[in-house]
């Protein structure tokens, strides 16, 4: 498969191995709603957020939509997005690998983009999900009318790239069916089964039995037209005109068709790749969305997305109570529609305005704003919202532990850096879990009694005794241990020492 290379390559793709490993910390006062919300609002670097969230949400992630830096090389006010194209590729590329451990075996990635970098991504996106694992490149009318101004051509569209983490586990939903969706149906003849519409009994396939003459309800008699054939046998014919499936027209004199009725059909439709400014919105549609939620700001996003391009994302990645993420956050829509359409979600923002205009409008969506898709999903406000920044790493300059670091974030850490599996939610315990047969312990702050040698930080035979059971091999994590080898080698125990065991991800 071909690869892209640009300056500095190799130190991209050893940025995100080589980025801090950083502690999330709440920030009480800017978080809203419900106190024991699972939505996360951070505010950082998104490398460094990205990877203070692996621990946590490897492998959870259903659906993650970003909206990078454009690279137009014209100058925004809350990105810079005059980047160099190697400068660029260097910034999306160790992101990418970062999103795509944390996204599920079912989960996709959507990226917005316009032309200068899309093809470039494309390639990008081949090296770190796989080729076989693309989905679509889905077209995005941004703008309903041509610029007059325009040097070459008018660009009226940007583009919408996705990926699947597994192709083979990846399944899309159904699009809600609309008005416009069902107005070919209706039911000339009352059927008591409802609306219906036809289809041609007739095509240009050949099928050996279907070139029989047929007698229609006048005695007027039909054949195929020339060059076609009937798509079903004269005996399915038959039985389907005896259902009152055939439709003969209203004088019964025209060529037969076929009824196909409304509650016959999928309850929904095949999502395309062509989306339309009426059915997800404009860039005028968004900014309005935008002036009315900041009409109290002085300045506001220049690009941002309608909530109904995101929704048109969420419906067919996701499912309610599911995992989005977004690390460009930008002026929070993801959020706000994530929160909207019930799913939960995790938004990362750069800079103050993660306070100035993430935290606001989230917090209008809680108290049940209704601009955007409100009215849609009847949506009325409640649930919450944790807003977090970045803390102190989990390692000094040395590569050694910071010693402040607590018992769950450790634990959280080692079980991922020994299983590559988020730890979640875990009763607080020196088994921190079992995998692939093997069972994992932490001795740290305590965890079995005070911090003397025989309260719980060191491995001896009493607190040996005290650890939970496990028959199988253990790894075991602490200060120091008083058994010898030999000892270790009898419980099938191997220890590893705090910190110096303790390895960055």
């Amino acid at each position: 498969m071909p690869l892209l290379h640009w300056l500095n390559k190799d130190s991209a793709t050893k940025a995100a191995a080589k980025s801090a490993y950083r502690l999330l910390e709440e920030v009480p006062d800017l978080s809203y709603g419900d106190k024991d919300s699972e939505n996360l609002l951070i505010q950082g670097d998104n490398l460094e957020a990205l990877k203070a969230l692996l621990p946590f949400y490897a492998g959870k992630v259903k659906c993650i939509y970003i909206d990078p830096p454009y690279n137009t090389k014209s100058a925004f006010e809350h990105y810079d997005d005059n980047l160099e194209h190697s400068e660029w590729l260097s910034l999306i590329y160790p992101r990418l690998e970062i999103l795509r451990e944390l996204l599920a075996e079912n989960g996709s990635i959507w990226i917005s983009l316009d032309d200068n970098e899309i093809h470039y991504l494309k390639v990008i996106m081949d090296e770190v999900f796989g080729r076989s694992n693309f989905i679509s490149n889905n077209i995005w009318q941004k703008l309903y009318t041509v610029k007059n101004s325009a040097k070459y051509l008018s660009d009226m569209h940007d583009h919408v790239l996705c990926y699947a983490k597994s192709k083979n586990n990846w399944q899309r939903n159904l699009l809600p069916r609309s008005e416009k969706s069902n107005k070919d149906y209706s039911n000339q003849d009352s059927d008591s089964r409802g609306p219906w519409t036809t289809n041609a009994v007739q095509a240009r396939n050949y099928y050996s039995l279907g070139s029989y003459e047929i007698e229609g309800p006048t005695g007027k008699l039909f054949s195929p037209p020339q060059g076609t054939y009937w798509r079903i046998s004269k005996d399915s014919f038959l039985k389907l005109d005896q259902d009152n499936r055939i439709w003969w027209g209203q004088k019964k004199e025209s060529i037969p068709r076929v009824k196909k009725f409304l509650s016959e059909v999928k309850q929904g439709v095949v999502p395309a790749t062509l989306w339309l400014h009426q059915d997800v919105g404009s860039n005028a549609e968004s900014k309005a969305e935008i002036r009315e939620i900041f009409k109290d700001h002085d300045e506001i996003f220049t690009t941002p997305k309608p909530e109904k391009l995101l929704a048109r994302v969420i419906q067919i990645a996701s499912n309610e109570g599911d995992l989005i993420l977004d690390s460009f956050l930008g002026s929070g829509t993801t959020s706000a529609v994530a929160h909207k359409m019930n799913r939960q979600y995790i938004g990362i923002e750069i800079g103050e305005h993660a306070q100035t205009h993430c935290q606001p409008r989230l917090q209008k969506v809680v108290d049940g704003e209704q601009g955007g898709i409100s009215k849609a999903e009847s949506w009325q406000g409640g649930g919450g919202f944790r807003f977090c920044k970045l803390g102190p790493t989990v390692f000094d300059e040395f590569g050694l532990l910071n010693h402040e670091i607590k018992f769950p974030t450790l634990a959280a850490h080692i079980w991922y850096i020994e299983t590559r599996l988020p730890l979640g939610k875990k009763k607080r315990s020196p088994l921190i879990g079992s995998h692939s047969g093997t069972a994992y312990y932490l001795l740290y702050n305590g965890i079995l009694g005070d911090k003397r040698p025989t309260g719980g930080n060191v491995l001896t035979g009493k607190t040996l005794e005290l650890l939970p059971k496990f028959d199988g091999p253990k790894v075991i994590y602490g200060e120091t241990s008083r058994l010898g080898d030999a000892r270790l080698k009898k419980e099938n125990i191997t220890f590893k020492q705090i910190p110096y065991d303790v390895k960055a991800l």
